[in-house]
């Protein structure tokens, strides 16, 4: 009996130290040069709809339910989308527009698990009549996906979609 209140004890401790070490927040983005005019650009980013022809997750799953609510390109327009297992379930809103340069949005993950991460857009002039978009998601490590994060690299594991997804969008916008 005292060795399994040494053990449970022994658990929690760790736990406890595991969880004052573990990242807190996370912050991951991508950035790329579209040769196209700002406007244009900004233009596309805005509307939840145009993000899913270039999203590397809409191909992911060809099938994935999608529904759109409120007026696309405008705060308090709502994508949700139910998928298969590398898409999972969840909605993105806008949430505030800064006409010209910043998109921001909420990410609210339902399934595989539960989250939520805010989400932006930046564009910039990159001269020439180039735009350097960023794409970008942070957020916070909750107990005890924080612990997890000891072990996962979010950088490592939606980076790569977010490359994807960005060289998906420049050759879309630069074919037009």
């Amino acid at each position: 009996m005292n060795t399994l209140v040494y053990i449970i004890v022994g658990i929690v401790v760790l736990l406890l130290i595991l969880s004052l070490i573990a990242p807190k927040r996370y912050n991951v983005f991508r950035s790329i040069e579209i040769n196209k005019p700002k406007s244009d650009v900004f233009e596309n980013l805005k509307y939840l709809q145009k993000q899913q022809e270039w999203s590397p997750w809409a191909k992911k799953d060809s099938n994935m339910e999608k529904k759109l609510t409120g007026k696309d390109g405008e705060v308090g327009a709502i994508s949700y989308w139910n998928g298969n297992k590398e898409v999972g379930e969840g909605e993105q809103e806008i949430t505030k527009i800064i006409e010209g340069e910043r998109i921001e949005g909420e990410l609210r993950f339902l399934k595989p698990w539960k989250s939520t991460s805010d989400c932006y857009f930046d564009v910039a002039d990159a001269g020439q009549g180039s735009t350097k978009v960023t794409w970008g998601f942070s957020g916070k490590n909750k107990f005890p996906m924080s612990i997890m994060m000891l072990f996962m690299n979010m950088d490592k594991a939606v980076g790569k979609d977010f490359e994807d997804g960005l060289r998906a969008l420049k050759e879309q916008l630069e074919e037009e």
